[in-house]
């Protein structure tokens, strides 16, 4: 099996690059190897997780470039020259670039702590239980210009209770976002995903298993 050299986009504490690191160690997500994080945060703790699993990290501060093109432009180039085949954002906090969604095209995944499409941008879990749904969870899907609009590969239902308030819920989402992110990477990794439009299919997994994990595994 070729090796999938994946590259990170990180602005804080990482704890889904965490959750890569380690599906990657343990061989649940095989052939693949983590090349380099990226951050446009000097002092975010996920470059502490890199040094610790001698990932290579880079930062990038988007105010040291001349426009949001020439910014994501670079961070496109930096993939480039490390063989990257698929990027991966970890709490990135910033909407990509053409530039690198051209240079990536259905090569970027992102993971949102809501069911897409909706409660899309920040405080997805806030939004969900000020509304009052019944079910939340969250979304692995690629990236495309748009705020969290781009295609679902993947996604994990979390009830929401009565008495939920953003940390509550937050907390049990993202023990689910540790589940699917590395899901969708190994997925992809087998050469099992293919975009037909709006639409993901997965080869070899029946539906629903392959779209929707209810309820995920350890959530």
């Amino acid at each position: 099996m070729e090796v999938l050299n994946i590259g990170v986009l990180a602005s804080g504490r990482g704890s889904n690059f965490q959750a890569i690191i380690d599906a990657a160690d343990s061989g649940i997500i095989k052939g693949v190897t983590i090349r380099v994080l990226l951050t446009d945060t000097p002092n975010a703790y996920a470059i502490e997780r890199a040094r610790i699993h001698g990932i290579e990290s880079v930062v990038a501060l988007p105010k040291e470039f001349g426009s949001r093109d020439e910014y994501f432009s670079y961070l496109a180039e930096e993939m480039r020259k490390r063989g990257i085949g698929l990027i991966v954002l970890a709490g990135f906090m910033r909407i990509v670039g053409k530039p690198l969604i051209n240079a990536f095209p259905n090569r970027i995944m992102n993971i949102h702590p809501a069911l897409l499409p909706s409660f899309p941008g920040l405080h997805g879990q806030k939004q969900a239980a000020d509304y009052g749904v019944r079910i939340s969870g969250c979304t692995v899907h690629f990236v495309d210009e748009g705020m969290d609009t781009g295609p679902v590969i993947i996604q994990a239902a979390v009830p929401v209770t009565p008495d939920d308030n953003e940390a509550s819920l937050s907390e049990r989402i993202l023990h689910c976002e540790h589940r699917i992110f590395p899901e969708a990477i190994r997925l992809f990794a087998e050469g099992r995903i293919s975009v037909s439009g709006r639409k993901v299919l997965i080869s070899g997994v029946p539906a629903p298993e392959g779209f929707l994990i209810w309820p995920p595994p350890g959530c």
